[in-house]
């Protein structure tokens, strides 16, 4: 790599610096996650034991979940996206899982309040574990990212809440990807759910 190269993998005004910016911020949150898992571990167990997940999010966190989502519903879980017409009711044995920095979102506040008040759990992953979200939860994950117009607390170089939702993409899929290491099912076993009407 010649001293331009360099330069430019350095420099957060061109895409290879920033990858590198955000990859290296990332990873940071990351290493801060696995450093305390009970928070992951009790999310997985509440996953593990579900009858049926619904996941919900607001913007990019609740795309996020939606990859979440596809990802349980390969493993063989029965998951719902809540707000599609074809979701049933929550209720006993169901857990909802929840993606919200603020832990203040008020459409999903008030989910986790419905599935609370039927007998449902609630899995949160946020940066406020003690947000009216996070006191309805039955397990959180705490992600250490700024909310989208935060200036105090952690800090973050990405605009509004991208440290967050990328947090919440590799959340998923480590949730995914350890429950897919307990089952001992090989791709070969997971690949026939995948979607084949594209």
């Amino acid at each position: 790599m010649n001293s331009d190269d360099a330069a430019t993998a350095n420099d957060d005004s061109t895409p290879a610096g920033a990858l590198g910016t955000i990859g290296a911020e990332l990873s940071a949150a990351v290493d801060i996650v696995r450093s305390d898992p009970a928070g992951l571990d009790a999310v997985a167990a509440l996953l593990g034991d579900a009858d049926r997940v619904f996941v919900l999010g607001a913007g990019r966190s609740g795309l996020a979940l939606r990859m979440t989502a596809m990802r349980l519903m390969h493993l063989g879980l029965t998951v719902h996206v809540v707000g599609e017409v074809t979701t049933p009711a929550i209720t006993v044995g169901d857990v909802l899982l929840t993606a919200s920095g603020s832990g203040t979102t008020s459409g999903i506040v008030s989910a986790a309040r419905t599935a609370h008040e039927v007998g449902a759990r609630v899995a949160v992953v946020t940066t406020v574990p003690d947000s009216p979200l996070g006191e309805l939860a039955d397990a959180v994950v705490l992600v250490p990212a700024p909310a989208k117009r935060d200036s105090g607390g952690f800090v973050s170089v990405q605009y509004a809440g991208g440290l967050f939702e990328l947090s919440v993409a590799l959340i998923g899929d480590a949730l995914f990807h350890a429950a897919w290491q307990r089952s001992g099912a090989s791709a070969d076993e997971l690949w026939p759910r995948h979607a084949n009407l594209e």
